[in-house]
Order: structure tokens, then sequence, then C-alpha cells
């Protein structure tokens, strides 16, 4: 990935994302973004949280990894980038909650099957 655009989306669309995701998973979820470093490191959001109360057998706190395409992020940069990215960011609750069903989460529990769930090579489409 050109770092340019590494950095320019790390500073101007992720931190959206990082408030976006915040918004959805709740004050107790601590919502942390590794910015791009280098070639295998991109930028990542990390989603953790304690499991609730209600949480049985072998689940896991939630410890979601969410990471972009590198065309998704070079099209930000396009000249109807920020558009897209509004639309993007409109349907992230949406979103958020289909993955639920796809990657065994449960953003209402703070539970998963799994100790770490990776949702990569997101695209960015509304």
């Amino acid at each position: 990935m050109n770092p340019i655009t590494a950095h320019r989306f790390d500073e101007e669309f992720a931190p959206h994302i990082a408030q976006a995701v915040k918004a959805v998973v709740g004050p107790n979820a601590d919502v942390q973004l590794q910015p791009y470093g280098g070639p295998g490191r991109p930028t990542t959001l990390k989603i953790t949280a304690p499991s609730s109360e209600r949480v049985r057998g072998t689940r896991h706190p939630l410890n979601l990894h969410l990471t972009w395409d590198e065309c998704e992020i070079a099209s930000l940069m396009a000249q109807h980038g920020p558009q897209r990215f509004a639309h993007y960011l409109d349907a992230l609750p949406r979103k958020l909650r289909a993955w639920q069903l796809a990657r065994d989460f449960d953003l209402g529990t703070r539970s998963q099957a799994e100790p770490v769930v990776l949702l990569g090579n997101l695209d960015l489409e509304g």
C-alpha cells in the first residue's frame, strides 16, 4: 500500500470508523486504532470488551480486529470517496450486526466463539 494513502486513511477516515463502532458496541468496549505499519501490517481497529455476566459455556470476551482492503482504502481518495465513506459510516451498524452471525460473535453479550475474530479485507460499501 502506498504509505501516503495509508497515512491519510489513518488520519482522515479510520478515526470516524472507530467512533461509529464505539457507538454500536457501547461504553464498555475499548476501541483502539493501530495505524498502518508497513507491508503485512495494515491499519487495524481492535475492539475488546469484557463479556457480559449472561455468557455461559466456552465463549470468549470480545476481541475483534478489523482491517480494510487496500484498493477500497485507495478508492476513498478518488473524486466520490468522501460521499462513499459517508454511506459506509451510515451502514456500519447494520454491517456489524450482520457480521455477528457470519463470524460467531455477539455484541450484546460482548462475547465470541474464538479467542480472536479477524474481519479482514473489508470493503467500504454502504
